[in-house]
């Protein structure tokens, strides 16, 4: 594989992840990175050895493909300009600020025949990975997603910022769209909502119950699914999920009576995969795990539900 060459647009914390990935794979040429604060710019670059771009529109007709870690509301501006040139884009979640942008981002994306992938991380999670093969008919799912408060990330609501990934998954699970939602939360520590709550409904019959935090005082991310003849429950912090199973038709008197299955994962790392992942797409290999029309229905669950916790 040719390696495609690439840069970074936002070299921040999360960025600055990015930027490392693309510079140890075989698949990418690093060219540049991209940053309005220079003096930060210039530090990476001269960590990376690559060239320090103030201006990101210096990078069209420079590389073939980008990767965008900046500030939510300033994703349309700078991924339109680029997909517009005929670049493709792995975009940190969320989308956009808006559905109505994050749609215009997708059909531009379509009408250039060029990818855009959406970071939704989890996907690549390989305890998510391991699970998703036996998730068929979910009726209940349970996500529970709480951290510690951190400045980072405040520029949108909790919603946004750490609910999106678990409803992202569900989606992906349930393979459906919402029918109905109830929701509630606060804001505690920042002018957005700080702890939300929301009970989703899917056209599948599927109820999802979904709580996140960014106010905690411990980190957790579990996930517990429950289908016919099952129930799975994941740890997606300590990578390893458990399947509980029903043995054909027999009745389930006890718990011997049941077939117990763990998936450990490994040591993973999910970012990198998802970069060459999107390498692969970019370089015509298989389509991107979430393209943007897949993160357009989680950014309008998400969204909806900020929204309705808004209205009370």
């Amino acid at each position: 594989m040719t390696p495609v060459d690439t840069a970074v647009i936002g070299v921040g914390h999360q960025g600055r992840w990015h930027a490392d990935k693309f510079a140890a794979l075989d698949e990418a040429r690093l060219v540049a990175v991209a940053d309005a604060d220079e003096a930060r710019c210039n530090a990476v670059a001269a960590d990376l050895g690559v060239e320090a771009v103030t201006d990101y529109h210096d990078l069209i007709g420079r590389v073939a493909a980008v990767s965008i870690a900046t500030p939510t509301p300033s994703h349309f501006d700078i991924a339109t300009t680029l997909l517009d040139a005929g670049v493709h884009v792995l975009i940190e979640k969320p989308l956009a600020s808006t559905i109505e942008q994050a749609r215009q981002m997708v059909e531009l994306a379509e009408a250039r025949g060029v990818i855009l992938q959406v970071g939704h991380l989890e996907r690549f999670n390989p305890v998510v990975m391991a699970m998703a093969p036996h998730v068929s008919h979910p009726e209940f799912i349970e996500s529970i997603r709480v951290a510690p408060f951190q400045p980072r990330g405040t520029d949108v609501s909790v919603v946004l910022d750490l609910m999106i990934h678990d409803i992202d998954l569900i989606h992906s699970f349930t393979r459906s769209r919402m029918s109905h939602l109830d929701a509630v939360g606060r804001a505690v520590f920042t002018d957005h909502l700080d702890i939300a709550n929301a009970r989703i409904e899917f056209e599948s019959g599927c109820v999802a119950n979904v709580t996140s935090s960014r106010i905690s005082l411990k980190k957790e991310r579990s996930l517990r699914i429950f289908q016919p003849h099952a129930y799975i429950s994941a740890d997606l912090l300590a990578k390893h999920s458990t399947m509980y199973r029903k043995r054909d038709d027999q009745e389930v008197i006890s718990p011997e009576d049941l077939e117990i299955h763990r998936m450990e994962a490994g040591p993973s790392d999910a970012l990198l995969h998802q970069a060459r992942a999107f390498l692969d797409s970019v370089s015509g290999g298989a389509a991107p795990l979430v393209t943007g029309r897949v993160a357009l229905q989680a950014l309008e669950t998400a969204i909806n539900i900020a929204e309705r916790i808004d209205l009370r």
